[in-house]
């Protein structure tokens, strides 16, 4: 079956897809609101059905590869949730100690395809952390719909502070070289960027189409950030402008990317969102970040 794209849908049910994932929308909303849309007998429904993940055709690396060893662990974290759980990721030879990176999920917590992320940056000889958000609530359910119901009930103040743990426990792994760089999309791309907020030492953060920190917040980064936005992310970027004031008047080091007519959500390839030269440029741009910033 022919791989789907953003250019099979019109703008407009790409519109109403987004805010429907982000909660601004529910599933009777999308569906009521996109049939209006359906052409050639798809219906609402098969709309959704085709703008949803499809994680087994998407998936890169797969869990059992024998280059990796992973697991799935747990620590302490008092200040948050009391506990976190997540997806601990390494190459399974190696010499030395390696940089260490922490991914951080979209707001459906722990799913697959962040697990496949997790696989692919270990490939690139650092040691990944990808903890589930959604752990104190019964972690990532096995169902978009449901996680992303799950997402709203959790407590963000310790959700934040878990991460913030999370961050810590990598910076002090003894087979990792101390330096910790972070990465996330969507939700997690402004975890990210609250993370740079909140971590002096944090060695490296990559936000994919991110949510901004006020310019109060952006004053305290000191870690260099590489941010990807989607040309047509109305909603994220919407912030841009007064972030990038804020970076150059605090004198952040930082290098921004617009990806023109991508969608947000261009680089997770279990959707017809994603945009391959464009995620593949961003990809790339990723991994050379890390490996400027975290091995010197």
């Amino acid at each position: 079956m022919t791989r789907k794209t953003a250019k099979d849908f019109e703008p407009e049910v790409l519109k109403l897809f987004d805010s429907y994932v982000h909660g601004q929308l529910s599933r009777r909303g999308f569906l009521a609101s996109a049939a209006k849309f359906t052409v050639l007998g798809l219906t609402a429904e098969g709309l959704l059905e085709a703008l949803s993940p499809n994680f087994a055709q998407a998936q890169q690396i797969g869990s059992d590869d024998p280059r990796l060893t992973a697991k799935y662990v747990e620590y302490p974290s008092p200040a948050g949730y009391g506990k976190i759980r997540g997806y601990l990721v390494q190459p399974a030879k190696f010499t030395g100690k390696l940089p260490t990176v922490l991914v951080v999920h979209e707001n459906r917590g722990l799913n697959p395809h962040i697990e496949d992320i997790a696989r692919r940056i270990a490939l690139d000889n650092f040691i990944v952390f990808a903890p589930d958000a959604l752990f104190p609530l019964g972690g990532y359910p096995g169902d978009e719909d449901k996680a992303r119901e799950l997402f709203k009930g959790l407590d963000q103040s310790k959700t934040h502070a878990d991460f913030i743990t999370a961050a810590g426990i990598l910076k002090n792994l003894p087979e990792g070289n101390g330096k910790v760089g972070a990465v996330g999309f969507c939700y997690g791309g402004g975890i990210v960027n609250f993370l740079a907020t909140q971590i002096p030492d944090l060695a490296a953060g990559v936000p994919f189409y991110g949510s901004q920190p006020t310019a109060e917040d952006t004053a305290k980064i000191k870690a260099p950030l590489l941010l990807h936005y989607a040309g047509e992310d109305e909603r994220i970027n919407a912030g841009w402008p007064a972030y990038e004031v804020a970076l150059k008047a605090s004198g952040i080091h930082y290098q921004a990317y617009i990806y023109p007519g991508v969608q947000h959500g261009f680089n997770n390839d279990t959707t017809p969102r994603f945009d391959e030269a464009a995620a593949k440029l961003a990809w790339q741009r990723t991994i050379e970040f890390f490996n400027q910033q975290l091995r010197s």
